[in-house]
């Protein structure tokens, strides 16, 4: 098999990464032979390397759609800074790609991109959206303004202050508040909404 009629099969699975372990069980191949075979496909541009045995089945792999690629096995969905920017709520380009996970929290660096990886706790885990253009989890207006917010006591400088932020149209704060109900420690519900009060009430 050459390595072009390899990509061809592994293009029909129709995702957009797939391991060494995947890709040697779609093409018949030992781990061995799959990775050389990858390997192969890297150096002409028709695939991308990710992390260690995992691969972007494109030579334009986009960060978002291999977000749950990164925090495997675990789930995750893009929120925080990247989804408050995806949703026009802020101006600013983050620098990584902020996802918030069951896994834990981490600083992964890939070679299609930086990803901030934020846990929380399963009850706190939802609220998202299938982006129609990457196909990747994205959060909701309200989740991502709730998960800045939740997130920002525990992670340092890393949230420490939001760009200017401007509210979308049908923005739905009952939203925001149901997840601050959710919130287990009455102490954080209680730094939450203050925190989510003083910028709902100044817009």
């Amino acid at each position: 098999m050459n390595a072009r009629e390899a990509l061809g099969r592994l293009r029909r699975l129709r995702v957009p990464a797939a391991t060494t372990s995947d890709a040697a069980a779609v093409l018949g191949l030992s781990v061995e032979a799959a990775s050389h075979t990858l390997r192969r496909l890297a150096a002409s541009g028709l695939v991308t390397p990710v992390r260690r045995g995992l691969w972007a089945l494109s030579d334009q792999a986009d960060p978002l759609a291999l977000a749950e690629y990164v925090t495997a096995p675990y789930p995750s969905y893009v929120s925080l800074q990247t989804a408050l920017y995806r949703r026009g709520m802020i101006g600013q380009i983050p620098s990584s790609i902020y996802l918030v996970s069951l896994a834990r929290s981490d600083l992964v660096e890939t070679g299609v991109g930086t990803y901030s990886v934020h846990h929380v706790r399963p009850e706190l885990f939802g609220g998202f959206e299938h982006d129609p253009q990457s196909g990747t989890k994205l959060a909701s207006p309200e989740k991502a303004l709730f998960d800045f917010f939740y997130l920002s006591p525990t992670r340092g400088r890393l949230f420490v202050a939001l760009p200017e932020l401007e509210l979308p149209r049908g923005f739905r704060r009952s939203a925001v508040r149901e997840w601050v109900d959710r919130i287990p420690s009455a102490r954080s519900r209680t730094i939450v909404t203050r925190k989510l009060e003083s910028v709902l009430r100044r817009r």
